[in-house]
């Protein structure tokens, strides 16, 4: 493989910025763009050992600089890998990293650093998706989950039900080259325990998707209510800024906007709709029509009333939009006197919040309220194992696999179709950890990683 070169830190200006090589000739490119004081080569210089020195182009002058080196296989990529740390001015940066490419680097793709570290076996496929979830860690309930999976969580289950599926397929080959032979272990109340005990396991991979998901992703929220019950004010008063205009004008709010808010370990990817009510205006009505749409969208629903005046008919039609919705009603305004009857809400079952979102009163008690009912322990962080959908679709097939083989064992299926059942089944797990992968699937992983790492 040619050897690479990136810049690994971020693209804007700050007090350092990190070059990194790897690959066969890592060195060679070093030592032609970074002379160490002292006289000692790049060449010459040992695993884990720094060099202070100069960066230059031909001799001119860049920076100063100093050059890390990792020798293989002892790296990140398991490669040889020579990182320059220079000052973190972009023209500077940029002026190494093309001084590197113009002396036998190539510029590396998206990921292909961890890329590489796993083709060379540093770290199994799980682990490499863990890396780019860690970078993009925006909690302490982000960040411990893909600590969880860096070291190697999902990996480890999904082995130990591999090898016991390997285990099964090797007393199923044992069979096929001595049918005559008395092996216990294919009788076929035999296998289907083992089959309901590996399916177990794999379904206790997946049980926490959703609550990884939520943490990682963020849940999909949408503030609904009749114009000018106060949606935009909320919305700012999560957002922290004014992000959605506001106004004493009923409709001000046409379009959607969207913001994305931390509640504690919980993100919601919050959007503010228009008021939902009848309305003969055209681009209002559009607007109307994109609010009721993301309400069956959305996960969680904030609906806004005006404690103020009492229930509308817009007000009742919209609580039956989202009677089967997760959903806070927020009587908001409480800062003026009371007219709303809330009984209509209780009848429904909704959890009602208190709140003036203009004087910003009630919002911890609102903010509680969402916690509530997306509700992680921390047992449930240290219990998601599988990050995204690609390992989920793999445990999901491999389950899928086995549950077809139970079926095939039920209706007295010869072994030999089992076999090829489960065999499939493995192969799942295999793609899972990257140990059997294709090299689309792969490229897809990493293609969404950035730069330099």
């Amino acid at each position: 493989m040619s050897t690479i070169a990136a810049i690994s830190t971020p693209d804007t200006a700050g007090g350092i910025a990190v070059i990194r090589i790897s690959g066969a000739d890592a060195l060679g490119v070093a030592s032609r763009i970074f002379d160490p004081f002292g006289g000692k080569k790049v060449s010459e210089m040992a695993g884990y050992t720094c060099a202070y020195g100069i960066a230059h182009d031909d001799g001119e002058r860049i920076d100063d600089c100093v050059l890390t080196v990792f020798r293989e296989p002892h790296s990140y990529t398991g490669e040889n890998v020579c990182e320059i740390s220079c000052h973190g001015g972009l023209y500077v940066t940029r002026r190494v990293l093309r001084a590197a490419l113009r002396h036998g680097a190539v510029s590396a793709g998206p990921g292909e650093f961890t890329k590489r570290a796993f083709l060379n076996g540093k770290l199994d496929l799980t682990q490499a998706e863990a890396v780019m979830d860690i970078i993009s860690a925006r909690g302490e309930a982000e960040l411990k989950m893909a600590e969880e999976l860096r070291g190697g969580a999902a990996f480890k289950k999904a082995k130990a039900c591999s090898t016991r599926l390997m285990m099964i397929l090797g007393d199923l080959a044992a069979w096929a080259d001595y049918p005559d032979e008395d092996i216990p272990s294919v009788e076929p109340e035999n296998l289907s325990a083992q089959l309901v005990s590996i399916r177990a396991e794999l379904d206790s991979l997946i049980r926490n998707y959703d609550s990884g998901r939520i943490i990682r992703d963020g849940i999909p929220t949408v503030i609904v209510g009749r114009p000018n019950v106060g949606k935009s004010t909320l919305f700012n008063c999560l957002s922290g800024y004014e992000r959605s205009i506001v106004t004493d004008i009923a409709g001000t709010t046409r379009d959607v906007v969207e913001e994305t808010v931390r509640l504690g370990n919980i993100v919601l990817r919050l959007s503010d709709t228009a008021g939902i009510h009848e309305t003969t205006d055209v681009i209002e009505g559009i607007g109307v029509g994109i609010a009721v749409k993301m309400i069956d969208q959305a996960q969680l629903v904030i609906a806004v009333f005006d404690g103020g005046c009492p229930l509308t008919e817009d007000d009742f039609n919209l609580i039956n939009k989202i009677n089967n919705k997760k959903c806070i009603a927020v009587i908001n305004k409480t800062d003026v006197p009371q007219l709303i009857n809330t009984d209509f809400l209780h009848d429904n079952k909704l959890q009602i919040v208190y709140i003036s979102a203009k004087e910003q009163r009630g919002i911890d008690e609102f903010k509680a309220a969402i916690e509530s009912i997306f509700h992680l322990t921390s047992e449930d962080l240290s219990a998601v194992t599988v990050a995204n959908e690609r390992q989920k679709g793999c445990i999901d097939s491999c389950i899928s696999c086995i549950d077809e083989a139970l079926v095939a064992l039920k209706c007295g299926e010869m072994l030999d179709a089992v076999n090829v059942i489960l065999d499939e089944a493995e192969q799942h797990l295999l793609e899972l950890t990257g140990e059997r992968v294709t090299n689309a699937v792969v490229d897809e992983v990493f293609s969404r990683f950035c730069v330099g790492k």
